[in-house]
C-alpha cells in the first residue's frame, strides 16, 4: 500500500505486479475484516446514493468483506462481489451466509476484471479500488464493465482527512514503492476527472464523514497493529526505535483529530462518496 500524498516524478515506472504481489500479502495478515465490519454505514449510504433497484445488477470491486455487497443484496439487487484477496472474500460470504444473502463471490484483479464489457448496471467500490497500484488500469475497467447510462459508486479518502494523513504519517517513516502515486489522490476532484470525465455523463461527489470510535488513541494503535495488514507489515519493516517514533506519530496524529474530551477517541474522517454515470 502506498501511504505517500505526494505524487513522484511521472519518468519511474513502479514495478506493480511485485507491489500488487506485497499489497496481497499485506490485505491477507492480521484480519482487515475487524476494520471493515465497523464501515458498513458507508456501503449503506453509498447504495442510497446509487438508488438501487431491486432488477438491477451490481458488481463490487475490492470489495474487502463485502459492505457495499451485503447493503446492495439487502436492497434485492444481483450481486457480485469481487476481490483477489481470498481470505477477505470468505469473510464476505460469511456475512451472507449469516444473514441469508444471495450474491455471487469472484476472485479478481481490480486492474484487469474478468468481466464483460458494459455488463453491469452499477459498478461500486468502497475504500477498496483506491489502493490498486497501477490506478488508470483500475479506472479504466471500472468504467469498461458499467453499462451505457449506468452508474459507478465510490468511497474513498481524502487526503486532508484522517486516513489520508495516516497515509502520510506512515509515509514519512516507510516510503513508498518508487512512482507510485497515493491511494488519497482518488479523494480529489481533480483526479476523478482524469480518471472518468471523459466518458462520465455526470460526476457528482458528496464530501462524507466516517467516525472512528475507540476507548482511547492506544486502543486504536493496539488494534490496528495486531489486525490491520498494511499498518502491520509497515512496523515490522522497521527497527524498536523507528516502531517507537511512528507509535509516537500516530498517537498525535489522533490527538489533533480527536473530538473526545473524555479519554476515548471519537474521530472523525471525511472521504468522497462518488457517483459516476456512464454516457449513454
Amino acid at each position: 500500500m502506498s501511504t505517500s500524498t505526494t505524487t513522484a516524478p511521472s519518468s519511474i515506472t513502479p514495478d506493480y505486479a511485485a507491489i500488487k504481489a506485497k499489497q496481497n500479502i499485506a490485505w491477507g495478515s492480521g484480519d482487515y475484516s475487524v476494520v471493515g465490519v465497523t464501515l458498513q454505514i458507508v456501503g449503506e449510504r453509498l447504495c442510497e446514493a446509487l438508488d438501487i433497484r431491486s432488477n438491477q445488477t451490481l458488481l463490487d470491486v475490492a470489495a474487502g468483506n463485502g459492505n457495499v455487497s451485503l447493503a446492495a443484496a439487502r436492497r434485492y439487487a444481483k450481486v457480485t462481489s469481487s476481490d483477489y484477496v481470498p481470505a477477505l472474500l470468505e469473510r464476505g460470504r460469511q456475512r451472507a451466509e449469516v444473514d441469508g444473502l444471495a450474491m455471487e463471490f469472484v476472485e479478481a484483479d481490480a486492474e484487469n476484471l474478468p468481466f464483460a464489457d458494459n455488463s453491469y448496471d452499477n459498478v461500486t467500490s468502497s475504500f477498496g479500488v483506491m489502493f490498486t497500484p497501477n490506478q488508470d488500469a483500475a479506472a479504466a475497467e471500472l468504467m469498461r464493465v458499467v453499462r451505457p447510462g449506468g452508474k459507478i459508486g465510490l468511497a474513498n479518502w481524502t487526503p486532508e482527512g484522517f486516513i489520508g494523513q495516516l497515509f502520510k504519517t506512515i509515509g514519512k517513516h516507510l516510503a513508498p514503492p518508487a512512482g507510485l502515486k497515493s491511494p488519497a489522490l482518488w479523494g480529489t476532484k481533480e483526479r476523478l476527472d482524469e480518471f472518468f470525465a471523459d466518458e462520465a455523463e455526470s460526476i457528482a461527489i458528496q464530501k462524507q464523514t466516517y467516525v472512528w470510535r475507540y476507548k482511547s488513541a492506544q486502543h486504536w494503535l493496539e488494534v490496528w497493529r495486531e489486525i490491520y495488514g498494511p499498518l502491520q507489515k509497515a512496523f515490522a519493516a522497521l527497527d524498536t526505535e523507528q516502531q517507537d517514533a511512528l507509535a509516537a506519530d500516530l498517537i498525535a496524529l489522533i490527538d489533533r483529530f480527536n473530538v473526545a474530551d473524555d479519554g476515548t477517541m471519537v474521530v472523525p474522517g471525511d472521504y468522497f462518496e462518488v457517483v459516476v454515470t456512464k454516457r449513454s
